[in-house]
C-alpha cells in the first residue's frame, strides 16, 4: 500500500456535555495538527498516490471551514460532542466528498483509503480511517 500525508492545523472553541468530560464541559479552545493520509494499492499512471499540491489545497479548504470557529455555535454540530475523534471523521468525510467530486484530480479516483489524524499534543492524538 502506498501513501502520502499532508498536514495543516486547526484552532477551534467548543464545550462538551457529560460528566465524563469534567472541566472540558466549559467552553475551551483546542489547537490540532491535522494529518490527512491518502492510500492506494498501486501508483497511478504518473507514479504518484495523489497530487500533493491538490491534497494540501483541499485539506486547507476543509480545515478552513472549521478554523477559528466556536463549534458550539455551528448548527451542524448542535447537541454533538465535537471530540477529537468526531472531528477527525468530519474532516475525513469532507475530504472524501472532495475526492468523489474530482477536486483532487482524476487520478485521485483510484485512492483506496483515507486517514485523518488530529494531534492534540505531542502525547495524544486520534484518527479516523475510511475506505474510498
Amino acid at each position: 500500500m502506498f501513501s502520502i500525508t499532508v498536514r495543516d492545523h486547526l484552532m477551534i472553541a467548543h464545550s462538551f456535555h457529560g460528566e465524563v468530560f469534567g472541566p472540558a464541559q466549559r467552553l475551551h479552545g483546542a489547537t490540532f495538527l491535522v494529518d490527512a493520509t491518502f492510500r492506494r494499492t498501486e501508483l497511478d499512471a504518473d507514479n504518484i498516490v495523489v497530487d500533493i499540491g491538490l491534497a494540501t489545497q483541499q485539506l486547507n479548504a476543509v480545515v478552513g471551514e472549521l478554523n477559528y470557529r466556536n463549534l458550539d455555535e455551528d448548527p451542524a454540530f448542535a447537541g454533538i460532542n465535537t471530540s477529537t475523534e468526531f472531528l477527525a471523521k468530519v474532516i475525513a468525510d469532507r475530504l472524501a466528498d472532495r475526492v468523489a467530486a474530482g477536486e483532487l484530480g482524476e487520478g485521485a479516483r483510484g485512492l483506496s483509503a483515507l486517514t485523518v489524524t488530529l494531534h492534540e499534543s505531542h502525547i495524544a492524538w486520534a484518527s479516523y480511517e475510511r475506505d474510498l
